[in-house]
């Protein structure tokens, strides 16, 4: 059974001549899980090009089919055991600089970029290019890359780092009285320097901070309505529409301009690499071209998208915290954004123009705001309090479309703001978030007498929440969807 674990991350007083070794360790690391990664590759290939193989994928699911696939496994090697015993003549030859249960850590990561190829949530496996490999991790704080608490150290086949923990750092100093599950090593490129950091792995729940005023009622509840770059939220408390990630707007801006900079850059250095329609020719194999102006303005955007992530990172957490103030009973709809991201598939033409319409969606807005991520982030911090993010049944309680008054569905288009009441006009966002604050505990559909009963203190929290939002730029009311 696995326990709860939360992760402390620190940063590491290394030298430069601790840095070479670490670098080279890193290498070594890439070089192996690349070598896993070819193996693993090479033996799933071989598996199913057996025309039984697939016989056994069509059958109906059950134990007899997991049964056949397992042998098929077993049969061609495809398992984590067989992966961990091909690691082990490595792990041998390189114990110097990476230990044998590291080597298998590498070996399982490896493992499970097959895995998501063989269950259908991956297309093709990806090789690690130099320089792109950030971390190494041990399975237990016993050997290998290991925390040493009386001399507050890390220390890793002949290197001692110090773990760099401020005194006044109340958290960091509770966190590490708890048990080390592993260690890890990451490394990460900060303003074009290289800084490594240690993530322990630590059980059980993380420390209370002291600026973090979650709520203690388990039974208050709260509705989410998310959407690709907005978050409506309504509680007995607060009703409240907000911009995901907000103010990334001008970084998002001055990204966009770095990338059209380097496919200029790209382009001009390297004509002989694209067609006449602009497309890159893969037919041709001469080496990449790239010159001093492409190499910084590369590092440029490597910062400026760290910075973006960091930024990202931390707002959710905030408005993660800010929900969970809120109430701990918080109910979302389900939605598939990965679905939102891909491409439309049929192809039209507009009436208007003639012209053939553009087939992207929602990719860029779901990726510069990760709505997934926020989700993600609640649903971590209520696991702390033994409870769960509650997705309701989207196609059962159809909240952007149910109607509690009149107990109907009405079909709306997107660009429909407003829902038209006796009282006055709703936001559809927040309106959305009110019913699913409202649904029943089976999640499948609308408590329409709880929803009367709080509908007077939800609409006179809406136009407070209207008010509010007035006084915001038209830029921002824009960002909103107003």
């Amino acid at each position: 059974m696995t326990t709860p674990t939360y992760v402390l991350t620190l940063p590491l007083q290394v030298e430069t001549w601790q840095e070479h070794i670490l670098e080279k360790r890193l290498h070594i690391g890439r070089t192996i899980y690349n070598a896993c990664l070819g193996e693993a590759w090479r033996r799933y290939k071989y598996m199913i090009r057996n025309p039984r193989y697939w016989e056994v994928v069509r059958m109906p699911k059950g134990k007899e089919r997991n049964q056949l696939l397992n042998q098929f496994k077993e049969q061609y090697g495809v398992r984590k055991f067989d992966l961990n015993r091909y690691v082990q003549g490595m792990g041998r030859t390189l114990k110097q600089n990476i230990g044998s249960q590291m080597a298998q850590n590498i070996a399982e990561r490896a493992f499970q970029a097959i895995e998501k190829v063989m269950y259908g949530n991956g297309k093709k496996v990806h090789f690690c290019s130099v320089g792109q490999f950030f971390s190494l991790e041990e399975k237990t704080n016993k050997t290998g890359f290991r925390y040493f608490p009386e001399n507050k150290r890390m220390e890793w086949l002949g290197l001692i780092l110090p773990v760099m923990i401020k005194n006044q750092d109340e958290y960091a100093h509770l966190a590490l009285q708890d048990k080390i599950k592993y260690c890890r090593l990451v490394k990460k490129v900060i303003r074009g320097k290289n800084r490594y950091f240690v993530q322990f792995a630590l059980e059980g729940f993380p420390p209370k901070k002291r600026n973090h005023n979650h709520s203690k009622d388990e039974n208050a509840r709260v509705g989410l309505d998310i959407g690709t770059s907005t978050l409506a939220i309504t509680s007995e408390k607060e009703v409240k529409l907000f911009e995901l990630a907000e103010g990334l707007s001008v970084d998002e801006r001055q990204k966009r301009m770095l990338q059209r900079k380097l496919d200029r850059s790209r382009r001009a250095n390297n004509p002989n690499k694209y067609k006449e329609d602009g497309t890159i020719n893969k037919s041709n194999r001469e080496k990449w071209i790239q010159s001093e102006n492409y190499k910084k303005a590369r590092q440029e955007f490597a910062e400026m998208s760290r910075k973006i992530a960091d930024k990202r990172r931390q707002s959710h957490n905030q408005l993660a915290n800010y929900i969970l103030s809120l109430g701990l009973d918080v109910r979302v709809e389900t939605m598939n954004f990965k679905g939102l991201q891909a491409k439309a598939k049929k192809t039209e033409i507009s009436e208007k123009t003639g012209r053939y319409k553009r087939k992207k969606r929602f990719g860029k807005s779901v990726a510069n705001r990760a709505p997934s991520m926020l989700l993600s982030i609640i649903d971590n911090k209520l696991n702390y309090f033994g409870l769960k993010l509650k997705r309701i049944d989207t196609t059962k309680v159809k909240a952007s479309q149910f109607e509690h008054f009149t107990q109907t569905c009405v079909k709306k288009k997107l660009s429909k703001r407003w829902n038209h009441f006796e009282q006055g006009d709703v936001q559809r966002d927040l309106y959305s978030a009110f019913l699913i604050m409202n649904t029943k505990d089976n999640l499948r559909e609308v408590d329409v007498g709880r929803a009367n009963e709080t509908w007077n203190n939800f609409f006179g929290k809406h136009e407070q929440e209207m008010e509010r939002i007035k006084h915001l730029s038209k830029k921002q009311v824009s960002s909103i969807g107003l």
